[in-house]
């Protein structure tokens, strides 16, 4: 019997790299629900899955989650066999959402809370949300564990994420519902959005463009290549999870590199992959930024086999090769 798996945001940057994994394995039916944000140019998303658009395995459903009659409507024609739902749609990025708090909440927790409704109303086997590094805030505890308590989010769009696995872990407690949280640590590679931080970097430092570096230089993160990250992600979808007292199981997983590097180091990395120097903008540091991300992966190597396998040097080079082959058709991916 071949097995479901809807993927919510699934034309997307981390999305379409499952698609290609899962349809690359086989015994899936791979179904993506998309809405087509334009805040990723339409034309990069539909390359992406340009792929597998005459699989029959695969199928692009057009949809918001906000409108459950898309995502109700998949779940009805998937008749028998196991579904996994893996929601990686939402309004993402820290700095947008302080202009818009409301919209990322209706997005990003609304639309999760409607997703989880659907998930126990048909039964899906196991529910996976895309969640952030974004949650721990400020904390202290340095590399951060999943266990650590007394989060204080500093950010609109922090605060939807943490919002949104408060209901999964509900889900799971009150529907029986098994439930995997996976915090992403500032993924990048090949389909990254034109607007974050590497690719904008490459673009504008390969076209002798002045970047913009927010702060000194000294704030840090833990980059983690998509490779990696579908590792993790693959294994969610099907690892045993620990439940107890009748309830679903429900776990959170970080997904990082589990190193950091300063935004400085960043910089010289691209330098030396695109061979040039970085023109910079000295800026302020940005409200709801946090000045380091790093996480301890110890429970996603236990649970889920996670081994983060690719340093930076290596990931931006990948990253280089298909931005260099995209050079001449590139127009639609080019964001101010």
């Amino acid at each position: 019997m071949r097995k479901h798996v809807i993927i919510t945001g699934g034309a997307g940057f981390i999305g379409s790299h499952l698609v290609d994994r899962l349809l690359a394995e086989g015994g899936w039916n791979v179904t993506v629900v998309d809405n087509f944000d334009p805040l990723y140019p339409r034309a990069a998303k539909e390359a992406n899955l340009a792929l597998h658009k005459h699989d029959p395995a695969f199928r692009l459903e057009e949809g918001d989650i906000l409108d459950g009659t898309t995502v109700e409507g998949v779940l009805q024609r998937m008749g028998q066999g196991p579904v996994v739902l893996v929601h990686l749609a939402a309004r993402v990025g820290v700095r947008q959402s302080l202009l818009d708090p409301i919209g990322y909440h209706r997005t990003n927790v609304t639309g999760t809370l409607a997703l989880l409704e659907l998930a126990r109303k048909y039964r899906v086997q196991r529910f996976v949300l895309a969640s952030s590094s974004s949650v721990y805030g400020e904390h202290p505890a340095v590399p951060w564990k999943e266990s650590l308590g007394d989060l204080h989010p500093i950010s609109p769009y922090a605060v939807s994420k943490w919002t949104a696995e408060a209901f999964a872990r509900v889900y799971a407690r009150l529907h029986g519902l098994d439930t995997a949280v996976l915090r992403f640590f500032t993924v990048y590679g090949p389909r990254q959005r034109p607007d974050l931080a590497i690719h904008s970097f490459f673009r504008k430092i390969s076209e002798g463009q002045p970047i913009r570096q927010f702060g000194d230089g000294s704030s840090r993160r833990d980059y983690t290549y998509v490779d990696d990250i579908i590792d993790g992600v693959r294994a969610a979808m099907e690892a045993p999870l620990t439940s107890s007292n009748g309830h679903g199981a429900h776990e959170v997983f970080n997904l990082g590199n589990s190193a950091t590097v300063t935004l400085r180091e960043l910089i010289d990395a691209i330098e030396r992959e695109a061979g040039r120097k970085a023109i910079i903008e000295q800026c302020p540091a940005q409200a709801g930024d946090v000045s380091q991300t790093y996480a301890n992966v110890d429970k996603a190597g236990q649970f889920l086999g996670f081994v983060p396998k690719t340093r930076l040097a290596a990931g931006l080079h990948q990253f280089a090769q298909w931005y260099q082959g995209l050079v001449p058709e590139a127009g639609h991916l080019t964001l101010p």
